[in-house]
């Protein structure tokens, strides 16, 4: 047993606890801090050795280590060089009670264990060791992102936040920017050689200022939650004012952005403030407000650099009382209540009710133009139709008269109760089928009547005995009650059934939206088909006018002034809809449609930006590899043309007539070489911008294929073309072009000796052509980058700028020719392009 009468599991190791020296920035001394709590423990009689630290040459720290026990490194090898790591089993056999692990976030050597070395802590801290460790600000993983943006330089090794976030006690080790500089000048960081480079890129001032600032903020949301955590498992309620919280009560009304700019300039006065803007839903689940109001109370929130958040509760006060002392709140922004005097006077008011509830935290109330003017209160809609109301009024009228003749019928045998009773239930059905009004005169009849003929003394509006009276007065007050009970049930079983519809609406238009399912065009229509209504036109202001982005249904408005109904969904965009008139319930869901067109638009607008950015990306990187080839693959011929040129016309070189013949040919060589690589260029640029206009025409394969491979040596190409093959529609130039290319890049990889074969063939419907060679192929997992511009899978593969597959690629695609990649049987590669027939007639 504990001392607080709790049972321990005396067979469950204690788990140890970790110690974080957290780093502002390098340098700092945080691993000289460390090793000097290890010196103060051992002092005291702590077991205390070293598992790994890392002095960097360092002569300070070094000398820390000194009188410390070090338990050895282990020794890897990795790709011929051997390294050393925290050798985990040996502290684990050692068994100490603390020990010490430098730089948390290091990556172990392959072979290693674990990955990373904090996963080697974790086993120590399972076994029961007590760990201090080290790690700088810019290797936690969610500020990887942040440090590389300051600094601009991306860190390899990064440790998971919640490891650290973790930790039982955090340490951290802070300098002044120009201190840490004073360091790294003296030498007390790096070596010399270093020290220039470093302070003039890593250890600028600002650099070391935005990661102490980032160490800080960091350190104090994880205080804040130990904070929250220790009033959670003291049950705290109250709340401490360790850090100025503004929460603003946000209703959806006018009102509420005056609040919410008004609790940001009181979050403004204290550094490290935050802003929470609150919005309470009634538990019902009836929406109170409009969500596009809330969207752009959301985004203001979110502009001024706050919260929105929103909570379900019975009330509002209660409910924004809750969640301020749930998020440690100093202060509640409330606005001044909107209803009228007299209508306050009969109910507290939500700032009223959370200035009582508020206990210690500070309620600002913020007045407004809104305030005292009385809201907008619209008479409800009875949820029952017309002719359930005529129904209704003619049982309230007649259904008393008629019940009092059946009554005096049968007075002999009834009493006064049974007459209250049968009366009532009248009430109560004259309510079910009228609702409230009918059913209250139908009260007050029945009163009247019975007091006129069932009540002594009859015949006189007077009572005699005071028990009658008082069953006369109840009935009346039950009989209204029931009334409106019913009726309100009425109201909220519709409201009930209002809102599911249009739940489930919304849910379906959110759903379609977020998977990309619908267009604007889409929704347009559905947003017509859901309401019955004749037309809907989605505008966009164009100048002084407007233009139709999508329209539904017979002659959309075209100008939002001739619509009945005009909904805004941006600054330039609204929906006009011509139809019926549209009650004001239906606003709502109006107003959530036109929202989820504006998400709509905008994803179509970052999707076309997106778009925009890859074809643009696609074309820097063609850019960038066309100049780092060109730079090689075309000066090379070149250089050999001028060499030739200059050898054949010096003066001063007196040539046989061999070594003239061979600059001759070398210079033939080198001149179709450049023009081969010209051409692919100008192919490729002429694809890449769409200029490529085939002429399609029947053509015989015989006719394009010898052309294709003319201009190899005997025996480096064998061609198997019947002539007996139908015709082909496709353009002959182009598809030369692209057999060419095959072959050429068949014959560079195919071995001295071994033939490439091209053979076509009949099947279905279509000719295959198959470009066959022999050469070492290609991997399955490359196979789809061989089409790609300037890919050189093979670095062995010669001269050449890697354009000819992706030449033929799109050469092939643009005459309706599809090329496919495939393994030859036996070692090589097969090219098989697929050409389709001409239909007769074909010219």
């Amino acid at each position: 047993m504990s001392s607080d009468g709790t049972e321990v599991d005396e067979e469950r190791p204690r788990r140890g606890r970790l110690t974080v020296y957290l780093g502002a920035a390098p340098g700092v001394g945080k691993t000289y801090a460390m090793l000097d709590e290890a010196h103060r423990r051992s002092a005291r009689g702590t077991d205390v050795v070293v598992g790994l630290i890392e002095t960097h040459g360092r002569a300070a720290t070094a000398a820390q280590v000194d009188g410390l026990e070090v338990i050895p490194r282990r020794s890897l090898t990795h790709r011929g060089v051997t390294l050393t790591e925290l050798d985990t089993t040996a502290v684990l056999a050692r068994a100490p009670q603390v020990v010490l692990v430098d730089e948390l976030a290091h990556t172990n050597v392959p072979g290693s264990t674990h990955a990373k070395r904090w996963q080697d802590v974790h086993d120590l801290l399972a076994a029961g060791i007590d760990v201090v460790t080290t790690v700088n600000v810019q290797h936690l993983e969610s500020l990887n992102a942040d440090v590389e943006a300051i600094t601009g330089v991306r860190q390899q090794e990064t440790v998971p936040d919640h490891v650290v976030r973790d930790a039982d006690q955090i340490q951290l080790v802070d300098l002044p920017p120009e201190a840490l500089r004073r360091r790294l000048a003296h030498g007390n960081v790096y070596r010399s050689e270093q020290i220039d480079a470093s302070m003039s890129a890593f250890f600028r001032v600002g650099n070391l200022t935005a990661l102490r600032e980032l160490a800080l903020l960091w350190l104090a949301d994880r205080v804040d939650d130990a904070l929250a955590s220790y009033r959670r498992d003291h049950r705290i309620d109250t709340p401490w004012p360790a850090r100025e919280r503004v929460v603003v009560a946000v209703t959806g009304g006018p009102e509420s952005d005056t609040l919410l700019r008004r609790g940001a300039r009181i979050a403004q006065r204290a550094a490290g403030s935050e802003l929470l803007a609150v919005h309470v839903l009634a538990s019902d689940g009836l929406p109170s407000a409009a969500p596009t109001v809330l969207d752009a109370q959301r985004r203001l929130v979110e502009s001024l650099g706050g919260t929105f958040h929103t909570v379900v509760a019975e009330d509002v006060g209660g409910g924004v009382v809750d969640f301020a002392r749930g998020v440690n709140a100093t202060m509640i922004v409330v606005g001044v209540s909107r209803r009228s005097r007299w209508r306050e006077a009969l109910s507290e008011s939500n700032g009223t009710e959370v200035a009582r509830l508020a206990g210690s935290i500070d309620v600002h109330l913020v007045t407004h133009e809104h305030a005292r003017g009385g809201e907008s209160r619209h008479r409800s809609r009875s949820p029952l139709s017309p002719r359930r109301h005529a129904v209704g009024w003619v049982l309230a009228v007649a259904g008393p008269f008629a019940l009092t003749v059946v009554l005096a019928a049968l007075r002999d045998n009834l009493g006064l109760p049974t007459d209250l009773l049968l009366f009532l239930a009248l009430t109560v059905l004259v309510a079910l089928v009228g609702g409230r009004w009918p059913a209250v005169v139908s009260a007050v009849v029945g009163f009247v009547l019975l007091n006129w003929f069932f009540t002594e003394p009859r015949g006189r509006l007077t009572v005699e005995q005071p028990e009658n009276a008082l069953a006369l007065v109840v009935f009346v007050l039950v009989a209204a009650g029931v009334a409106s009970v019913v009726d309100l049930a009425a109201r909220r079983t519709t409201e009930a059934f209002r809102a599911r519809a249009e739940a489930s609406a919304l849910a379906a238009v959110s759903r379609s939206v977020l998977s990309g399912e619908d267009t604007a065009a889409a929704l347009v229509a559905r947003l017509r088909e859901t309401f019955t209504l004749e037309s809907a036109a989605l505008l966009e202001r164009s100048g002084d006018g407007w233009v139709a982005l999508a329209t539904d249904g017979a002659d959309p408005s075209r100008d939002p002034a001739a619509a009945q109904t005009v909904l805004v969904v941006d600054d330039r965009r609204v929906i006009a809809l011509t139809g019926r008139p549209l009650p004001a319930g239906d606003r709502r869901v109006l107003e959530a449609f036109a929202s989820q067109v504006g998400i709509l638009l905008e994803q179509e607008h970052l999707r076309a930006q997106a778009e925009q950015a890859r074809v643009l990306e696609q074309a820097d990187a063609t850019r960038t590899a066309l100049l780092a080839a060109v730079s090689h693959d075309l000066r090379t011929p070149l250089a050999t043309i001028r060499a030739s040129v200059d050898g054949l016309t010096a003066s001063d070189l007196h040539l046989s007539g061999a070594d003239r013949a061979a600059l001759v040919g070398t210079l033939a060589t080198s001149t179709a070489r450049l023009e081969r690589l010209i051409d692919n260029l100008l192919d490729l640029s002429r694809l890449q911008t769409g200029s490529v206009r085939p002429m399609l025409r029947a053509t015989s394969l015989d006719e394009i294929v010898p052309l294709a491979v003319e201009g190899y040596a005997p025996g480096q190409v064998r061609m198997d073309v019947p002539e007996s093959l139908p015709l082909v529609l496709t353009d002959p130039g182009l598809l030369e072009r692209v057999v060419a290319n095959l072959v050429s890049n068949a014959v560079r990889y195919s071995p001295h000796g071994s033939p490439v074969a091209v053979s076509a063939a009949l099947l279905g419907d279509a000719i295959t052509l198959r470009v066959i060679d022999r050469g070492p192929g290609i991997a399955d997992g490359l196979k789809g980058q061989v089409f790609r511009p300037f890919q050189r899978l093979d670095d062995s593969s010669g001269p050449g700028l890697g354009l000819g597959l992706a030449v033929a690629e799109g050469l092939a695609t643009a005459v309706g020719a599809d090329i496919a990649v495939d393994d030859t049987p036996g070692g090589g590669l097969t090219m098989t392009v697929t050409v389709p027939l001409a239909e007769a007639g074909t010219p």
